[in-house]
C-alpha cells in the first residue's frame, strides 16, 4: 500500500456519531464543530418511542463502536482534553469514545500549518529521546532549512531518516540517514512519522499529499499506532531499512 493509498484508506473510514433523542438543544451543532476534523459525521435520530433518551453511539459502516450518554459527550466537548503536547486527543479521560478517534483529516493545510504539526511530532521524538523518526522533505534541498533541528535530533538515541528527491547534494548531519531517490511518491508526499520509542501512546504521524498546482496539502494527522506502523512499514520496505548504529 502506497503512502497515497494509506491517506485515502484512513480518510475513507468515516465514522458516524448518532445522537439518539437528544434533549440538549445545541449538542448536534456543538458536536459537528468539535469533530469537524475527525472524519466524523454527526447525525440526529429521533425514534417513535422516544427511547433511548440522550444516547450517543459511534459507529463505522453501521457497526457500533461505543455507546455513551449525551452528558458525557457534552462534558468532553466542554473540557476538551488534549495530549500532553497538544497532539490530538488525550485518551486518559473519555477513553471509551476517544480511542476510536485517533486521527485528524484535513483537505487544505498550507505550508505554515504543515510545519507547525511537523514540529510537534519532531518535538515529541526529541523529548522521548529514543525510537525511529522518518521525515519526508519532498526535495533534498528542503532539508537545509532544518539542519539545526535534525542535528539536535541526531544527537539523541533516535534512528532518524530523511527522504527527498535528489535536487541537491544531501547535507551531512551526524546521526541522520538520508534517502535520496527520484520518485514521484517522495516528491509529492510530506510526512513525519515517529514510532513512539517503545511507547504505543507516543506513536504519531503526519502524512499528506500535495494538491496539484498548489502549495496546499490534504492528508491525515494521527496517533493511531496501527496507522503509524503502516506508514513506517511502507517506508522501510520500499526505501530500505538502514538502522543507526547506537
Amino acid at each position: 500500500m502506497t503512502l497515497a493509498e494509506i491517506v485515502d484508506d484512513v480518510r475513507g473510514q468515516e465514522k458516524t456519531l448518532w445522537l439518539l433523542n437528544p434533549t440538549h438543544g445545541t449538542v448536534a451543532a456543538d458536536a459537528r464543530a468539535y469533530f469537524e476534523t475527525q472524519n466524523v459525521r454527526v447525525t440526529v435520530e429521533r425514534t417513535a418511542s422516544g427511547e433511548p433518551v440522550d444516547c450517543v453511539m459511534l459507529a463505522r459502516d453501521g457497526d457500533p463502536l461505543v455507546t455513551v450518554q449525551v452528558a458525557d459527550l457534552v462534558a468532553l466537548m466542554t473540557e476538551t482534553p488534549r495530549g500532553d503536547d497538544g497532539l490530538g486527543f488525550d485518551d486518559s479521560a473519555y477513553g471509551d469514545l476517544l480511542c476510536h478517534l485517533k486521527e485528524t483529516t484535513f483537505t487544505s493545510y498550507d505550508t505554515a500549518r504543515m510545519i507547525e504539526v511537523s514540529k510537534e511530532i519532531e518535538d515529541r521524538a526529541w523529548r522521548t529521546g529514543v525510537g525511529r523518526l522518518h521525515t519526508g522533505f519532498q526535495r533534498v534541498s528542503n532539508m537545509f532549512d532544518q539542519i539545526g533541528t535534525y542535528a539536535a535530533l541526531g544527537e539523541k538515541r533516535l534512528d532518524v531518516h530523511t527522504y527527498g528527491v535528489p535536487d541537491a547534494e544531501p547535507p551531512a548531519i551526524d546521526g541522520v540517514t538520508v534517502h535520496d531517490r527520484e520518485c514521484h511518491e517522495l516528491a509529492r508526499s510530506w510526512f513525519v512519522a515517529f514510532d513512539g520509542g517503545g511507547h504505543e501512546n507516543r506513536k504519531c504521524a503526519l502524512l499528506a499529499q500535495r494538491q496539484d498546482g498548489a502549495d496546499r496539502f490534504y492528508g491525515i494527522w494521527t496517533y493511531d499506532p496501527g496507522v503509524v506502523d503502516r506508514i513506517l512499514d511502507h517506508l522501510e520496505s520500499t526505501y530500505g531499512r538502514i538502522a543507526r548504529d547506537m
